[in-house]
């Protein structure tokens, strides 16, 4: 899977939750994923289609991480996932895949973004759209996880 395609997700996501939560996430290293199951408790899914590639990203976050984001970015913090924060998960979820359509629009490569698909829960699982490598970016912060799955078909 091409680093150039993948960088723009990575950084969006940074940039985005800094911008809107004031809040740092620290990037691990990337691996291949396996399964569908989900490593956190709610996951933004988005389909994205373009002429030289089709593919999904998702966001999935632990609850106390996305609780404290929810708190950074409109000074509310419920006690556990409601509908108000699976909300925010789409519009997080749709500002960064707009943010690296943005970058990667910059060198040449064009998509069209699906809506968000929001799944939570324990134990949730996570269909991407396309029969390509799943690439796995966790990201860790003083409140939780987060991780970006990132799945197009080569």
């Amino acid at each position: 899977m091409n680093v150039n395609f993948i960088n723009p997700f990575l950084e969006s996501l940074l940039n985005v939750l800094q911008t809107m939560a004031n809040m740092s996430l620290t990037p691990g290293k990337p691996n291949l994923k396996k399964d569908n199951l989900a490593k956190g408790d709610v996951s933004g899914l988005i389909g994205m289609v373009g002429p030289q590639t089709k593919g999904s990203l998702s966001i999935t976050f632990e609850e106390p991480l996305i609780l404290e984001i929810m708190n950074g970015m409109l000074g509310e913090k419920p006690s556990s996932i409601n509908e108000e924060v699976t909300d925010l998960v789409g519009e997080i979820t749709n500002m960064v895949t707009g943010g690296a359509k943005n970058l990667l629009g910059d060198k040449g490569y064009e998509f069209e973004m699906a809506t968000p698909i929001v799944v939570s829960g324990k134990g949730h699982t996570i269909a991407h759209k396309s029969d390509g490598k799943k690439i796995i970016m966790p990201f860790t912060s003083n409140w939780g996880n987060a991780y970006i799955e990132i799945c197009f078909e080569s």
